[in-house]
């Protein structure tokens, strides 16, 4: 007799062994046809799976976080089932889920394109409407290989033991429906006809396993879900977001270049775009000083004994750029964090617990080697400026200086027209400085502040920086995509790594806490992010051009003047061209501006003006002082909350 506790503590018992699909079925028939895997003592399994020893348990359903990223990894099974009967001589490599869908990677004989997706998609749904069933086998390393003799991806992955990929110790892990299997640890749905709501988005190329001296694969996009209704909201989204992609709008807007000569990852911000950077920077300056932060500049490069100190060479190589080599024979690294320069600057004085808390913070470029398959225009770029704070305090201040933080952030994120604002709290990675009781303590000051700020979240357990467990705050944009920005991390180890002390209230050497904390993130992904939520249509105060003057005629030009005078302290520009004036407001429209001002000869005999907002709001016959309020609201700069 076994017993299977679930999750409100009822417990039933059967005989030998049981399955997920039988304890579902117990339960209730609504449940059973809802129903995806099951979670036995917090692991997940297939419905199918043989419960031989009593269990804590948990039915994963339709509407479970888990459900979807099986449901997708199973749609990929199916695309590579698809692939493989369509195109027999095709090689498949991984197909993992992803946060909005899944994809796999292939190497055709002749490459595809887009147009083959609905030849792609109708061999899908023929397996699909087959109801075929996931069965998982598992085979010791010879017999798999034999299997996939004529599949060298799949060869590499048994030999590699990638247990990703359902290979574990001297056996594999392998699902099969109708003929066709694949390298897998699971679990999937319980047959092909779960899969009914997906859709095939696009094809792009791919290095092997994400490494450039690889071969180069064909990547198929896919997305999949358990209603129509959800997968018509995804594919509006999706569309939608086509229509704000920064790229596209960033060259229509004129708001920066990546020229070739620069490489991948890199970009030259044109004369408007700096304007909108030089707006976020300042606005972010002023509120950091006057929440009692002290603005320093670091160096572009330090020497490997900086980075051997900190740990970065042990725990971030990988993404640093090889080093430089002087004339001395020191090593130079291209910095890929500001945090052991801010370091340094504490350490160049004797600090008493007076001077504590010490808040650093600048706008720092740093350099990521990240993969060209990554790049994604201003999200995520090889050179970028961070928006970077480190803050020294002792232990007793710290859950103080987290909620200041956490207060500050939001406040600063709300300016910038972000309300929606949700938490990733992540614990204790495998490779990691520092021992348990240490990180403990962070992170329990970490999620009391959120809890005190009644900032909701969820555990990312294993998901910390090297060096501390971080707060990652999540804002969702005008068509609800969630983007992670501020980053807070708190860090018991660099001061032991640097040795870093503080004179006590008892005259004696003390260490203090480190936090690191990127508010925007970086200046280049967030503008990215900015210019998708507002759809290139920024609030006045941001926007490179806010007041267009527009003359009707030449008899109006000396009144426009005055006009133009009151607006001057405003980014403005006049126009007193000849052509009609719905071409112009047409013309000024695609440009984004903001705030559109139009004299003719009744304002000019009445002492008013007509006005366009970007909102749609149209003022006419307005008297000037009215008008210039009206504009001056509409243009202001936004004031700090906390």
């Amino acid at each position: 007799m076994i017993k299977i506790t679930l999750p409100d503590g009822e417990i039933q018992e059967y005989k030998d062994t049981t399955t997920g699909i039988e304890i579902a079925e117990n339960i209730g028939p609504k449940l059973l046809k809802d129903s995806v895997a099951i979670e036995i003592n917090d692991i997940l399994y297939d419905l199918s799976y043989q419960i031989s020893s009593d269990a804590n348990i948990r039915i994963i359903t339709k509407n479970d976080p888990d459900a979807l990223h099986i449901l997708r990894h199973s749609s990929a099974h199916v695309l590579a089932q698809a692939v493989l009967n369509l195109y027999p001589d095709s090689k498949y490599g991984t197909g993992p889920s992803t946060d909005d869908g899944f994809y796999y990677d292939f190497m055709f004989s002749d490459p595809i394109s887009d147009k083959e997706m609905v030849k792609i998609e109708e061999e899908m749904m023929n397996i699909i409407n087959e109801g075929q069933t996931f069965n998982k086998e598992q085979y010791i390393l010879d017999e798999a290989k034999s299997m996939f003799k004529n599949q060298k991806y799949k060869l590499e992955l048994i030999d590699t033991a990638d247990q990703s990929e359902g290979v574990v110790d001297k056996y594999v892990s392998v699902y099969s429906n109708n003929k066709f299997s694949d390298l897998c640890l699971g679990p999937h749905v319980p047959d092909t006809s779960y899969i009914k709501h997906f859709k095939l988005l696009r094809v792009a190329g791919a290095y092997w396993r994400g490494n450039e001296s690889n071969d180069q694969l064909q990547r198929i996009y896919g997305t999949s879900w358990f209603s129509k209704k959800e997968l018509d909201m995804f594919t509006n989204q999706r569309e939608e977001a086509l229509k704000r992609d920064h790229r596209k709008l960033g060259k229509e807007l004129d708001l920066f270049i990546s020229p070739d000569e620069l490489g991948p990852g890199q970009f030259i911000w044109t004369s408007k775009g700096a304007i909108v950077r030089d707006n976020i920077e300042n606005f972010s300056k002023e509120k950091h000083k006057e929440n009692g932060y002290d603005l320093v500049y670091t160096p572009h490069i330090g020497m490997s004994e900086l980075w051997e100190t900190s740990g970065h060479l042990n725990y971030y190589k990988e993404a640093m750029y090889p080093p430089m080599q002087s004339e001395d024979g020191n090593e130079y690294y291209l910095k890929p964090m500001n945090c052991p320069f801010h370091i340094l600057n504490y350490k160049s004085s004797i600090r008493s617990y007076r001077d504590l808390p010490i808040r650093y913070f600048e706008f720092g470029s740093v350099y990521r080697y990240e993969k060209t398959g990554v790049l994604h225009g201003l999200l995520r770029a090889r050179g970028f400026t961070q928006d970077d704070a480190h803050i020294f305090c002792t232990t007793e201040q710290l859950d103080i200086e987290l909620k200041s933080l956490l207060k500050f952030s939001t406040g600063i994120l709300n300016s910038f027209g972000f309300d929606d604002i949700e938490a990733d709290l992540s614990t204790k990675p495998n490779k990691a400085i520092g021992d348990d009781q240490i990180w403990d303590h962070a992170t329990e000051s970490l999620k009391s502040s959120l809890v005190s700020m009644d900032i909701p979240y969820k555990i990312a357990p294993g998901e910390g920086a090297f060096y501390g467990p971080k707060i990652d705050l999540h804002v969702k944009d005008a068509i609800g995509r969630r983007w992670q920005l501020t980053t807070i991390q708190v860090d018991f180890a660099q001061p032991e790594n640097f040795d870093l002390e503080y004179v006590s209230n008892e005259n004696k050497k003390e260490k203090p806490v480190m936090i690191h904390r990127a508010l925007l993130g970086s200046v280049e992904r967030f503008t990215g992010i900015l210019i998708e939520h507002y759809s290139g249509l920024f609030p006045g105060w941001l926007s490179p051009t806010q007041v267009v003057i527009i003359s009707l005629n030449d008899n109006v030009s000396k009144y426009s003047k005055k006009i133009i005078n009151k607006v001057k302290k405003y980014r403005h520009h006049h126009d007193n061209t000849n052509a009609r004036l719905s071409e112009k407001i047409k013309k000024y429209k695609l440009q984004k501006v903001p705030v559109l001002v139009v004299i003719g000869e009744n304002d000019m005999n009445n002492e008013t003006i007509a006005i366009n907002f970007s909102d749609g709001q149209n003022l006419q016959d307005v008297p000037v002082k009215d008008g210039i309020k009206s504009i001056n609201n509409y243009l202001k700069t936004p004031d700090l909350n906390i």
